[in-house]
């Protein structure tokens, strides 16, 4: 081995670059290549090192990070007062017209403090948040974690039955409204416990409506602006924020988020994309979700890095406002890359001075064409579920790739693809009873080892136990073991990239959305008089994502399309209505009676190969109309857009 492994090196050297870069790199390689015994090939290590390496010095600085955190049981809110203490009159927040700092960021979080302890909330009540970005949502739910309290963060989207759910099944003791959104609230008031109050933030721009309504502004003038004594027991453990994520089935799911997980969140994303105080970052996404809400204005919160928020995210933009804030970090989802190439081209496109947009969604057919137009440095895609374990990062800008495993010291970070079952979806496992690993270009499950207490490796499941057990495996790579079950389908290189390819789970993701397809089958099934509906994703040309489309079971030709159409207009956000209607004699079920969609959805929704009638979601017509070919070439072709 040593004769081959020297003689590698010297070629190596002769044939780059006398540089010391390039001779510490061989170096590096030919030691790496000795090490390993020879199991990878001396390209596959020359060609992986520079980016295993730094990774590898990220992730240990993370652990250590978060090791120190544990240590000393900080939860978030204290660890933003030590950020406060060394950005004393720097911006934190801008928005709209408005800047933020941190000391009035903090200021505003402890009158929410004192005054919600004041309303008799306490260390563990659930208050619900339901309100558009602006910088008091930020202060709302971190000064309702200074008493130990746990926000939830509602989608802005949700009306009637899935918001009332999710009021509901986090067992809210308040709620928060922003003075815009009174109106979905007054829609289910008379559900609401009687005794449930409800304060309202912003009416001094829209007028207070919500009967028995609280004027939370006019409250908060007359609170303290000091630290709360309720902090001192709000420990690192402790749930910080409910995020409510669709899963497998039913309505939306509240995912514990932990200080611990929070923490974890905003300090990775620092740490990865190299991230300073010196840069400012673009925030235009809603503060509901994971990824702005912690991994874009987290970066304020924890790591002392000004972010500009937008009420809400608009294309034409995106780019004048980087330019307005000398933004040099841009979030994005796919959806977002896809409206900004749609625009014309116009000269602030390039006028900006973004150094790294980061994100994730971003579709491997657009990355070049989006990084060239707009010339980004660097993107960097990155993968994670919002209550789960199994992150990965690509922080080298690898086109199409969410993230790498690192070829070189894999079982530093315990994630890995399994074999699963193309028709049942579930792992597949050997004689002994454990999973079998993927090899490169074998698409599987990707699932992330759970080690309990540990604040890298942990899974905190979800409000609902049921689901929280749904998402863990036993018995993974070794007996007794736990796993996270992500649901998604990856594929990985001889290098050590992933590249998404599918969902094994019943759901689905849409206009940046995820859609949980039980929850629509539930209300197209009422709606149907109670026949049976598989629902689906379906891909659409030219769109991030998967549209909905739900066959429905019609035996007598008798199916209502009115009724549909009107019910899930009135109950589901937009993203989350079947953009396709299919009328099917019979639906193949399972032994274990459950409804077969793997062969349906492979069909798609194109007339000329699809036998039963198909439907098309018209919102200018206002009802399902018939899919013919003509209409279907027009969406494919994007002449409709959806």
């Amino acid at each position: 081995m040593w004769p081959s492994a020297v003689a590698v090196g010297v070629a190596s050297v002769l044939w780059y670059t006398t540089s010391i870069n390039s001779f510490l790199l061989v170096a590096l390689t030919t030691a790496v290549y000795i090490y390993l015994g020879g199991s990878l090939t001396i390209w596959q290590i020359y060609r992986t090192l520079p980016r295993d390496f730094p990774g590898l010095l990220k992730l240990i600085r993370l652990q250590y990070q978060m090791k120190r955190v544990q240590r000393s049981n900080l939860s978030v809110p204290r660890l933003f007062q030590d950020v406060v203490r060394n950005n004393t009159g720097r911006v934190a927040f801008y928005f709209e017209d408005q800047k933020w700092t941190f000391d009035e960021v903090e200021a505003l979080s402890n009158q929410v403090a004192h005054y919600f302890a004041d309303k008799g909330i306490q260390h563990g009540d659930a208050v619900a948040l339901f309100m558009e970005n602006r910088v008091e949502y930020i202060c709302i739910w971190l000064g309702l974690t200074k008493l130990g309290a746990v926000p939830a963060l509602v989608n802005t989207n949700l009306r009637r039955d899935p918001l009332l759910h999710c009021i509901s099944v986090a067992t809210c003791k308040a709620v928060v409204c922003g003075a815009e959104l009174q109106e979905a609230l007054l829609d289910i008031q008379n559900e609401f416990v009687s005794s449930l109050p409800v304060y309202v933030s912003g009416t001094g721009k829209t007028p207070l409506r919500y009967r028995g309504g609280v004027d939370l502004d006019a409250g908060l003038s007359s609170s303290p602006t000091t630290s709360p004594p309720q902090l001192a027991n709000v420990n690192f453990t402790d749930n910080m924020v409910y995020i409510y994520t669709s899963g497998t089935t039913g309505l939306p799911k509240a995912a514990i988020i932990k200080h611990s997980r929070g923490s974890l969140v905003m300090l990775a994303t620092t740490i990865m994309f190299d991230l300073t105080p010196d840069d400012v970052v673009y925030c235009p996404m809603p503060l509901y979700h994971l990824a702005a809400g912690l991994m874009g204005a987290g970066q304020a919160i924890l790591s002392g890095v000004p972010v500009v928020l937008r009420r809400k995210f608009s294309a034409s933009a995106y780019w004048t406002d980087c330019i307005k804030y000398r933004c040099t970090a841009g979030q994005y989802i796919g959806e977002i890359c896809r409206y900004l190439l749609n625009l014309p081209e116009k000269p602030e496109e390039t006028q900006h001075q973004i150094r790294i947009m980061f994100g994730n969604g971003l579709r491997p057919d657009i990355w070049r064409e989006f990084k060239r137009r707009f010339r980004i440095p660097l993107i960097c895609e990155a993968y994670s579920a919002t209550e789960g374990n199994a992150t990965v990062v690509n922080t080298d800008g690898k086109p199409g790739a969410i993230g790498f495993v690192s070829v070189l010291f894999p079982s530093v970070y315990p994630v890995a693809l399994l074999k699963v079952n193309d028709e049942t979806r579930e792992l597949v496992r050997d004689e002994n009873g454990l999973c079998i690993r993927c090899k490169p270009g074998e698409a599987g499950e990707f699932i992330g080892k759970i080690v309990k207490n540990n604040p890298v490796r942990d899974f905190h499941g979800y409000l609902d136990k049921i689901a929280t057990k749904k998402k863990v495996a036993r018995d993974v790579l070794t007996k007794g073991d736990y796993a996270f079950l992500t649901g998604d389908i990856l594929v990985m290189d001889n290098e050590g990239y992933l590249y998404f390819k599918d969902r094994t789970g019943d759901t689905f993701r849409w206009k940046g959305e995820n859609v949980s397809t039980g929850e629509v089958e539930a209300i197209v099934s009422r709606a149907a008089e109670r026949t049976d509906v598989v629902v689906y994703g379906v891909e659409v040309p030219g769109t991030d994502g998967r549209a909905g489309m739900a066959a429905v079971l019609d035996e007598t030709g008798s199916l209502d399309l009115d009724r549909i159409y009107s019910e899930v207009c009135k109950t589901l956000p937009s993203y989350a209505r079947p953009l396709f209607l299919r009328r099917v004699k019979k639906l193949e079920m399972t032994g274990t009676f459950k409804l077969k969609k793997v062969t349906i959805q492979k069909e798609g929704f194109n007339p000329s190969t699809v036998k039963d009638p198909l439907y098309f979601f018209d919102i200018k017509q206002k009802s399902y109309v018939p899919l013919t070919q003509d209409l279907y070439n027009r969406i494919v072709t994007g002449d409709i857009r959806v």
